[in-house]
């Protein structure tokens, strides 16, 4: 295909995207308590936020108030208080609307530089490069000293590499030293990424790397743009208002002087409001959008003056700074997460390119269902300009550069993405094992880096959010907590738990929130869907695969097309020791041998990996406070439970439950003030219930007074349950809230 069509089905692509997003995808804030400001060119209003937006100054925004819509732009984001510039006035008081932050406006300037694309011959024939590199590699491979003199070769003498860097194989280490390399011979590089913590680690890694050989100069290195994060606080030089600080502290502190005076006169005005108060805001916004623009006069300066700039795709597109000029490299990272068109833009920029990432990990994220989307943004560049091909009939593409070893996890976690995603073309350092041998010796499992956690024959807890209808199973999300926690008392204190739903992810960290509270403060613990996850690593993961009956299939996320890279992410993101926790009985039973979520399921039992419900009492050593295992047939303290009912009591009875005389006694005598509801699809009159609600859910529990929980009771109402059998008592308000709103609507 002829580069002017690619351009052509890209912006196509990018436009149908964008309808999606301008039907579906705004991002939805809350602003209450807006008052007019001014009248003057625009209508300026202010309004209190419950949250810190952070969106950036100059946004396009719509505001919906009742029946009334209007377009708009931000002038200041910046605490807890919005100031927007509107198009028409909606009166002087507004008590509360709906502000929507359109993500498109991103798409919309990609879509300008591929417009400039079209007109430039020298950026056309970098991206046929780029998307044909059909071209004979002229690096001398008998020069090569190791992976990082053989991608400095590889870059000096083609004009496009790929790099395919599994996790833990030194990508970062290798890029970082490639581009100081660069630096070196004085060649101007940027550093691109679809992230803001990708693109900081990198620059982290290149700055100390420098300072390390004692060659490190204040603006050689520039971190452009404001998302920075933790990684680049330690830096003295990198961050442009490090820079600044440095280069004219004057201007710096006189910006921070009237930021600080704004936030506290937005507290005065969002205690009580007078006309002085708006005049003066006013007044303070004019002297910081000159500051601002004195700003940005010198941030042009630093740009001009370095020779490695980071910064994202994103602010790349939008910001002339950078699509103006001309690198002598690129190098992007995490290009397997781009849209092909943002990798096409970035080869743009400089005479030679690196691409790098690892096509067996997630791909773009797009919404809208198009043939061209699907072809343009959900795949990435290496599929699409054939690299994967190659890799797919057993060998390198020419311009295909491999890393081949990985340092970071445990051989008997690595054992499975090797042999499986990896095909063996990837294997471990020989320090791996010293290395993770202090995460593998403690608990839970001491001694066991990669474990199945079997939740067969444990009930059919496996049901579907109310509004999401994302999947969720609140037993193995309490499992998962508990080995968080005997973890955290074992002394680990980087945990990561993942799921491939956003409903169990939200449960998850709705439990972390409130029984976790002061250790989230100290540990490093953190829950997340396996693809807000990738690019993050842990000591110990627990990936919880949700799955269980009463589902009759696997979701799509475990089994679809994309679901070896979703599982990969999941397994790969640990060093030391990986715990599934999964329902074995149902994967064997519901999903295809072939699909990797079986192939792992077996693997794991093969290799001795398993921990059955026969084992519970044996690795639950650490009952949290608030959260109790015991067996089900002991119903003492359940008993004594509802005995101390004070309010209400909701109980869930599956079809077909065949109650005991003692469970019905037990209700039946409750004290009078408590009401009694029962989600059943059978009346249970006998029960003498307050309320019926006519929700048949597959699995029992027992909520008391909306703030403690018995799941897995009473025993006789589960179905499928082998011994030992196993209740749990969770005390959480939140929770029990939670639940009691996902059931209630269900009638």
């Amino acid at each position: 295909m002829k580069v002017i069509n690619f351009i052509k089905e890209w912006q196509r692509a990018l436009q149908h995207e964008i309808l999606h997003l301008k039907k579906y995808g705004s991002n939805k804030f809350l602003v209450s308590n807006g008052r007019l400001l001014s009248t003057e060119g625009s209508y300026t209003y202010y309004f209190d936020t419950a949250l810190s937006l952070r969106i950036p100054i100059g946004s396009q925004v719509r505001l919906e108030w009742g029946s009334m819509k209007q377009n708009g732009r931000v002038l200041s984001s910046e605490g807890k208080g919005v100031m927007l510039a509107m198009e028409q006035s909606f009166g002087d008081l507004i008590g509360e609307a709906q502000l929507f932050h359109d993500p498109w406006e991103l798409l919309e300037q990609l879509i300008e530089r591929l417009d400039e694309m079209k007109k430039n011959k020298q950026k056309r024939i970098r991206v046929k490069r780029l998307m044909d590199p059909s071209m004979p590699a002229k690096h001398p491979v008998e020069k090569r000293k190791s992976n990082v003199h053989e991608l400095v070769l590889r870059s000096k003498y083609n004009p496009v590499t790929f790099v395919w860097g599994p996790p833990g194989t030194g990508k970062t280490y290798t890029l970082a030293r490639v581009a100081a390399n660069k630096y070196f011979q004085e060649k101007k590089v940027l550093i691109l990424s679809h992230s803001n913590q990708a693109v900081d680690v990198l620059i982290s890694e290149i700055s100390t790397f420098i300072q390390k050989k004692d060659r490190f100069r204040d603006g050689d290195v520039l971190r452009y743009g404001f998302n920075t994060g933790e990684q680049l606080e330690h830096h003295e030089a990198v961050t442009t208002s490090q820079l600044l600080q440095k280069d004219n502290p004057q201007l710096a502190d006189e910006k921070e002087m009237l930021l600080d005076e704004r936030r506290k006169l937005k507290q005065d005005i969002a205690r009580s409001f007078s006309k002085r108060d708006t005049n003066q805001l006013l007044e303070l916004e004019t002297k910081i959008a000159k500051i601002l623009d004195r700003i940005r006069q010198k941030e042009l300066e630093f740009i001009q003056d370095a020779f490695i700039v980071g910064t994202t795709l994103a602010k790349a597109a939008g910001d002339a700074a950078i699509y103006e000029k001309e690198f002598d490299i690129v190098i992007l990272d995490e290009a397997s997460m781009a849209y092909v068109p943002q990798a096409a833009f970035a080869a743009t920029l400089g005479k030679r390119v690196i691409i790098c990432g690892d096509f067996k990990q997630l791909p773009p994220i797009a919404s809208a269902r198009d043939p061209l989307v699907t072809m343009w943004l959900k795949e990435d560049i290496f599929h699409r300009a054939g690299v994967v091909d190659w890799v797919n009939d057993g060998m390198l593409h020419p311009h295909l550069f491999l890393l081949k070893e990985q340092r970071r996890m445990h051989p008997d976690i690595s054992a499975f993405t090797n042999q499986y995603i990896y095909h063996s073309l990837v294997g471990n350092h020989e320090s791996v094992i010293k290395t993770r041998k202090p995460i593998v010796d403690l608990a839970p499992f001491p001694g066991m880096a990669a474990v199945l956690l079997d939740t067969s024959h444990l009930g059919a807890h496996c049901i579907s959010e109310k509004g999401s209808h994302s999947r969720m199973n609140l037993w193995q999300v309490l499992l998962s907590f508990q080995l968080i926690h005997e973890s955290y008392m074992a002394g680990e204190r980087s945990i990561g738990y993942v799921t491939p739903y956003r409903a169990q992810a939200d449960l998850m960290e709705l439990i972390l929130a409130d029984l976790y509270e002061k250790e989230l403060s100290t540990a490093d613990i953190i829950a997340a869907t396996v693809h807000r996850f990738q690019g993050s690593e842990r000591d110990v993961m627990v990936f919880d695969t949700v799955e269980s009956e009463p589902q009759t299939r696997a979701g799509m996320l475990l089994t679809g097309k994309d679901s070896e890279r979703l599982i990969n992410v999941a397994i790969t993101r640990t060093k030391g020791k990986f715990i599934h926790v999964s329902n074995q009985s149902f994967i064997r039973n519901h999903v295809f041998h072939r699909k990797t979520l079986r192939q792992l399921v077996e693997h794991q039992v093969r290799n001795q990996q398993t921990i059955g419900t026969k084992d519970i009492g044996k690795w639950i050593k650490n009952q949290h406070p608030r959260l109790d295992w015991m067996h089900a047939r002991k119903l003492e303290k359940v008993i004594r439970d509802i005995e101390s009912a004070k309010n209400s009591i909701l109980l869930s009875l599956p079809e077909q439950t065949v109650l005991p005389e003692q469970w019905k006694v037990q209700l039946q005598n409750r004290n009078q003030s408590v009401k009694l509801t029962v989600l059943a699809g059978e009346s249970w009159k006998e029960l003498q219930p307050d309320h019926i609600l006519s929700v048949s859910l597959s699995f029992p529990f027992i909520i008391i007074d909306e703030q403690l929980l018995w799941l897995g009771l009473p025993l006789e109402a589960n179905k499928g349950v082998h011994p030992p059998y196993i209740a749990a008592r969770l005390q959480s308000e939140k929770v029990c809230e939670y639940l009691i709103g996902q059931f209630q609507t269900r009638q």
